[in-house]
Parts: structure tokens; C-alpha cells; sequence
């Protein structure tokens, strides 16, 4: 079975179709013909599929923060606790081996890291009304506007936990003479105080003398466009467009360029603070994370991390079958494994001045 984004037959809705609920049984449009209830949506398989694909897909490319997690799937029955796992270091062994004696074995150091999943998810009504006047594909619509909506809070769970890290930078007043003025609080950051080539190198050197592991041989900075278009102006000749890459396959979502080893990845989700938790005067303040490898982990929302619900007319207490709904639902948990491995670099912007809004 085959289907189309323009067209779409609502009748596949209609009456005698079994239909997605929670309750013990249900028929859309009879309800002395119930069937059984036996944990399924109802919809054909290739419906199911066609929703629940499409759901996913379409919530992908939000994740920007997700994609850099180390991720843990949501096994069924496994509880509500998730445990990520590091390993420590080895010292170094330096001392010489004695011929003939069998030195002292070291130990390996796990240190666990739980954390505990929570769910999020929303839902739209739709009315029969609605379905019968409306002229586009009204399920196929509200689906693509909640896995819009369902990408954005996912991604906003993971930033909102990885954004609390202990290292932070804060881009210094840089004078018309070039003359640099140190910041050290976030309350003191002005429009002079712009991420420059120069903050990225030292994030890099910072992240490198952490010996944090890069991600396919970069690290990786999150960057919102206003950031991004300063960067892109003092850094000149040294910018490498995604044009340029000698293998385009391997182009992060939502990569726009390499600077210094690190490889950016652009989005409008990157940490704003505005107003009383801006900078001086109410200038907007701009978050770019720096990561590295297993900075931190994340659940994956593949294999039961994220549901499409569909209900059709007659679900619940719809005596006159007025009301259907389309949903969704995401078991996401994301939590910092190592504070080494991520720097947040704070810094006003050319448009901090400008209306921008906290996310």
C-alpha cells in the first residue's frame, strides 16, 4: 500500500475499522461490533509504519544536541532507572618491571552515572468537522507539526541538562585597538564581547589538554546563527564551508563549517539568556558548546523511545464520533558523563541589541 503526502483517502478512518485506544475494545463507528483489544493500534501495518516512520523522520532534525550522545536504549521492563558507565584512567606504569616477577595486576575504575526517564508528549483534537471541510491531508498535517514539536523538546531535555556543565568561558571586552578586558561573569558580557577565532582555538587547546576524545577526529561546537555570522567575519580565510569538504557524506546535520579543528553545527535551539539573566544592559547571551566524545549520554528514541499515537472518532466519551486525536509520546532522560568534555563558551552577538527571545 502506497501513500500520498497531497492526497489522502480519510475514509481509511471510517466506520468498521478497528481503531487505536487503551480501553478494553473499540470500533469506529459500531460499537456493537467490539473487537478484542489485544495491544495494537488497530491501523493496518503499513498505516502504522507509514505514521510511526513518519513521526520519527520528520522529529530528526531537530536533535541537534542529540546526535553527540552516547546513547542507552529504553529496554521494556528494564525500570525507570537508566545507568550510564565511564571508566577511569590507569595511572601511568612507571615503575620498572623486576626480570622474572610477576608485577601487581592495576584495577579497573567504573564509575556509574544514573539518571532517571521521564515522559514528555502532546496531542492535537481534530473534529469531525474539521476532517470533513478541511482541504489538506489533516492527519498527515498535524502529524508533521507534532514531530516538529516533538524534536524541539526532546533536543530542548538534552541542551537544558548538558547546558549546566561546570566550564564555561566568557568571551572578553575586546577594545576598537584590539585591547582585551577579561569577563568573568555572564552579568558582565556587553556587544564587545564576540566569539573570535581566538575563542575557539582556546576551547580546542582546553578540550585537548582534558584529553577528551573527538567525535570521527574534530570536536564538535553547537552555534547559533547570530554567533555563527560574527565568527564567519573575524575568521576570514581560516573558515572551511561545507562546500569544501573533500567528503560531503560525512556532514553533520545541520554542519556549517570547520574552524581551528572543531566542526560547527548550527541551530536556533543553542542557549539564549535574555533580559535579568543576560548580560550588562540587557544584551542577549549567546551559549556555544564545544563536546567532545561520550561527553554525555542521552536515551535513544529509536526502538520504543518515541510513539505516534493515532485516535479516530468514537474513542473515549465520543458517543456522537465528533472527536479525533493525533499525539505523540518520548521516553528522554540525557545526563553529563564527563565535565571535561564540554565547554560552554558564552558571548554577546552584532544582534544582541536586536528582539531575541530566551529558548
Amino acid at each position: 500500500m502506497s501513500f500520498n503526502f497531497n492526497r489522502m483517502d480519510l475514509q481509511l478512518f471510517g466506520a468498521g475499522d478497528t481503531v487505536h485506544s487503551t480501553e478494553g475494545y473499540v470500533n469506529a463507528n459500531d460499537p456493537s461490533a467490539t473487537v478484542a483489544y489485544t495491544g495494537e493500534s488497530g491501523l493496518s501495518a503499513e498505516m502504522k509504519t507509514f505514521y510511526d516512520k513518519t513521526l520519527i523522520e520528520l522529529a530528526g532534525p531537530s536533535l541537534v544536541f542529540d546526535q553527540f550522545a552516547q546513547k542507552r536504549p529504553i529496554p521494556k521492563g528494564g525500570g525507570k532507572t537508566i545507568e550510564f558507565r565511564r571508566f577511569n584512567a590507569l595511572p601511568k606504569a612507571l615503575t620498572p618491571i623486576t626480570e622474572g616477577v610477576t608485577p601487581t595486576a592495576s584495577k579497573l575504575s567504573v564509575v556509574p552515572v544514573t539518571a532517571t526517564v521521564d515522559q514528555y508528549g502532546d496531542y492535537v483534537e481534530l473534529t469531525d468537522m474539521i476532517e470533513l471541510t478541511s482541504v489538506d491531508p489533516i492527519v498527515v498535517e498535524a502529524t508533521k507539526q507534532l514531530a516538529d514539536q516533538a524534536g524541539r523538546t526532546i533536543d530542548t531535555v538534552v541542551r537544558n541538562q548538558i547546558m549546566g556543565g561546570t566550564n564555561v568561558n566568557y568571551c572578553p571586552h575586546v577594545a576598537e585597538d584590539g585591547a582585551e578586558t577579561p569577563v568573568t561573569s555572564r552579568k558582565e558580557l556587553s556587544e564587545d564581547c564576540k566569539l573570535r577565532v581566538k575563542d575557539v582555538f582556546r576551547a580546542a587547546a582546553q578540550l585537548k589538554a582534558m584529553n577528551a576524545p573527538t567525535i570521527d577526529g574534530s570536536y564538535v561546537a553547537v552555534i547559533h546563527p547570530y554567533v555563527a555570522y560574527d565568527l564567519m567575519q573575524d575568521a576570514k580565510g581560516q573558515w572551511l564551508d561545507i562546500q569544501k569538504y573533500a567528503d560531503p557524506q560525512s556532514i553533520l546535520k545541520g554542519e556549517i563549517g570547520t574552524l581551528g579543528g572543531v566542526r560547527f553545527v548550527q541551530s536556533t535551539e543553542a542557549k539564549i539568556y535574555v533580559g535579568e539573566d543576560g548580560g550588562k544592559d540587557g544584551c542577549s547571551v549567546f551559549c556555544t558548546l564545544f563536546i567532545g566524545a561520550n561527553a554525555y549520554g542521552t536515551t535513544d528514541i529509536a526502538g520504543g523511545g518515541i510513539e505516534h499515537i493515532v485516535k479516530q472518532k468514537g474513542y473515549g466519551n465520543d458517543p456522537l464520533n465528533q472527536r479525533s486525536s493525533v499525539g505523540w509520546k518520548a521516553t528522554k532522560v540525557a545526563t553529563r558523563l564527563v565535565e571535561e568534555y564540554m565547554l560552554r563558551v558564552e558571548s554577546c552577538s552584532s544582534f544582541s541589541s536586536s528582539v531575541v527571545e530566551a529558548n
